[in-house]
């Protein structure tokens, strides 16, 4: 049996990913033809969002116009980045269609893995995520922000949120927790415990009641996601719609990979200054053009591997323009130097309203965090 030459797991992402073998590697299935709504999202229309599992009940959900939620989650460590972008836009994007948002700040994981103190978690998750949250769009109406210390001041919503996670807990092998955190500690096990509780909670009778509920993530999330998707199977004290899942494509660091938050020089901050950009892209972001300006005139460049174009297929949403700039960069009329510009232009334009937005958010942070 041939070994991959990619590493995908919720601690380790590397080497040259290959997505149709992710696919067939963790059972996942292609993200099929969606409704005209999806279709206009940049993310659905050019298969970011490549995967699913059990999606089909969401589309019905929304047709048919019947609740249904979209459930996600925070670590309240490291900056937020143009990474973590995608993810927010796919929340302001469901809750568009009507979805109710539940946004989990993981502060008891970053308490047991990473040591942060409850109060440094919670200061740390307003600054750099939920305000870049509002300020890309999302509503405070049908939106729930909560933290995993401190799940609710109604006390028989954290009674049950509590009581699922504990009696989830019964439902669960060593060996599964094994399989998907290697090393055991009672701190990662509290933790797998308490996701899969945030993953279905909505579903119990104290908050929305049996629904369909959605968990968009990483790939390399997605051991975490069948774990909590066999234990909803498991425990009968309640019967749980199966949740659904979608896997989104990584946004490259700056000098290829996978974007890392402990690494500054491979993302750019929603918080950076043009300055910085420019320096950033113009330093660290890998070019897929030739040697020198005649060769690139003659042979052309390679914008699928230039990280430039990648990171415009996120940005970009004209697709006439993007395709201009593609067949430019692979003929040679376009250079690797111009190829940045245009995302330094891209990125610089769209940081300096959404700084400016999120400056304004913090006169309403407290309506989405109590």
């Amino acid at each position: 049996m041939v070994k991959d030459d990619f590493v995908v797991t919720p601690w380790d992402v590397s080497g040259d990913i290959d997505y149709n073998k992710i696919i067939k590697k963790f059972g996942v299935s292609p993200m099929v033809d969606l409704p005209d709504v999806f279709m206009k999202n940049l993310l659905f229309r050019r298969k970011k969002v490549f995967a699913h599992r059990d999606f089909g009940q969401i589309v019905q959900a929304h047709k048919s116009g019947k609740p249904f939620v979209m459930m996600t989650g925070l670590m309240p460590s490291g900056k937020f980045h143009i990474g973590h972008m995608i993810l927010a836009q796919q929340m302001i994007f469901y809750q568009s269609l009507g979805a109710k948002i539940y946004i989990a700040v993981a502060d008891v994981e970053a308490y047991n893995s990473r040591g942060l103190s409850l109060e440094d978690g919670r200061k740390f998750a307003i600054e750099e995520y939920i305000l870049n949250y509002i300020a890309l769009g999302l509503k405070p109406e049908n939106c729930e922000i909560y933290f995993q210390s401190d799940r609710s001041a109604d006390s028989k919503k954290a009674n049950a949120y509590y009581r699922l996670q504990n009696l989830l807990a019964r439902h669960a092998t060593f060996n599964e927790f094994k399989a998907v955190y290697g090393e055991i500690t009672p701190g990662k096990m509290v933790s797998s415990l308490m996701q899969a509780s945030d993953m279905l909670h909505a579903q119990l009778p104290e908050f929305e009641g049996r629904l369909p509920v959605v968990v968009p993530v990483g790939i390399d999330q997605d051991p975490h996601l069948r774990l909590a998707r066999d234990l909803s199977q498991r425990i009968k004290a309640y019967k749980f719609v199966q949740l659904s899942s979608t896997y989104h494509l990584f946004v490259p660091g700056l000098s290829g990979g996978k974007m890392s938050s402990s690494d500054s020089t491979s993302y750019i901050a929603l918080t950076d200054d043009a300055k910085s950009v420019k320096k950033k892209v113009n330093k660290y972001a890998f070019s897929g053009g030739q040697p020198t300006i005649e060769e690139h005139r003659r042979l052309g460049g390679n914008p699928d591997v230039d990280v430039s174009y990648q990171w415009l297929t996120f940005l970009e949403d004209d697709d006439k323009r993007l395709k201009q700039i593609y067949d430019d960069y692979k003929s040679g009329k376009l250079l690797s130097g111009e190829l940045k510009a245009i995302l330094i232009d891209k990125l610089n334009g769209f940081l300096a309203e959404h700084q400016k937005k999120r400056e304004e958010s913090r006169k309403i942070v407290d309506r989405f965090v109590c």
